[in-house]
């Protein structure tokens, strides 16, 4: 029998700090997609809301002047690069979708130049320094993969990653990969140990979507502190800690917590396959006795 040869995606991580000045922070995430697909790398995955400071921390009108039309200024910036350098390329967007309505939209530009298909993300956090619901309209695009020229990937957006329901739904969709992009980071006055809970509880529980859909993930995190406009909190130190897990889990990258990172990974895609005929978790689910999973809680 002839031995398979691996499909392998070269996968480029851009974990970048950022600045209040939006064309500036765009030409770094030019020059990173460059870079990567000069090393080979033919997927290159941007943190969430990369053209712009994490604008969240306040609720403040003016702060929508940020938001753009996917199909006219941002597709303009990014889809000439992807098409240039021969790159899928999965992006991040304050979407203007029309006066008054706004999302949060992760945009996958295929190989050509084209818009593959969008996410619009589904769960919105409204914490202490995370005013999201204030930007943002709940995604209503559902869990569905988008389907490049690489194969079929699983994006969804930041708070979405906690939710095993969102992982699952993406791999029973056929998602091949589950994609990240991210923005998420410690109040600097919680004390260490405290911090670094939170850093490890956020990679633990993607590891284990990993592992219980047997399909590699893709976190994309910002790095830097972005001090709070307003002053009312300390600001963020976003800890970055990007990284790229294989179907068991086990990680075949890890950026550093506290410095930009630009690195290409290496993913064999058929591992996947093997890892569910070791591990049949989607043939064992009782999905018989799953229906309490619509209720918002069992009373």
């Amino acid at each position: 029998m002839k031995n398979k040869i691996p499909r392998v995606i070269r996968t480029g991580i851009v974990q970048h700090f950022f600045t209040g000045d939006v064309e500036a922070n765009r030409r770094r995430n030019i020059a990173a997609i460059e870079n990567l697909a000069a090393e080979g790398a033919r997927l290159i995955v941007l943190s969430e809301l990369h053209d712009s400071l994490y604008f969240c921390q306040t609720e403040d009108v003016e702060n929508f002047d940020l938001a753009v039309a996917l199909t006219d200024e941002f597709a303009d910036v990014y889809a000439p690069v992807a098409a240039e350098n021969g790159v899928v390329i999965v992006a991040s967007a304050f979407e203007r979708r029309s006066t008054g309505l706004y999302h949060n939209t992760a945009v996958v530009f295929d190989a050509d130049g084209s818009i593959a298909g969008t996410f619009r993300k589904m769960h919105i956090p409204d914490d202490p320094g995370f005013y999201e619901k204030f930007y943002f309209a709940p995604g209503d695009k559902g869990f569905e993969p988008v389907e490049t020229s690489l194969g079929r990937l699983g994006v969804l957006v930041c708070w979405d990653q906690w939710y095993p329901e969102a992982a699952r739904l993406m791999a029973l969709r056929g998602a091949e990969m589950l994609i990240y992009p991210t923005a998420i980071g410690w109040n600097p006055d919680d004390p260490e140990d405290e911090k670094e809970r939170q850093r490890e509880a956020w990679t633990v529980v993607q590891r284990a979507h990993a592992v219980a859909n047997g399909i590699p993930v893709v976190s994309v995190n910002r790095v830097g502190f972005e001090e709070d406009p307003s002053g009312a909190s300390s600001g963020i130190d976003f800890w970055g800690s990007s990284f790229v897990a294989g179907p068991q889990g086990e990680f075949l990258f890890r950026a550093p917590c506290d410095a930009p990172c630009e690195h290409v990974v290496d993913i064999d895609m058929d591992r996947s396959e093997n890892v569910r005929r070791w591990w049949p978790f989607l043939r064992d689910r009782r999905i018989d006795y799953y229906s309490g999973l619509t209720s918002r809680f069992l009373d």
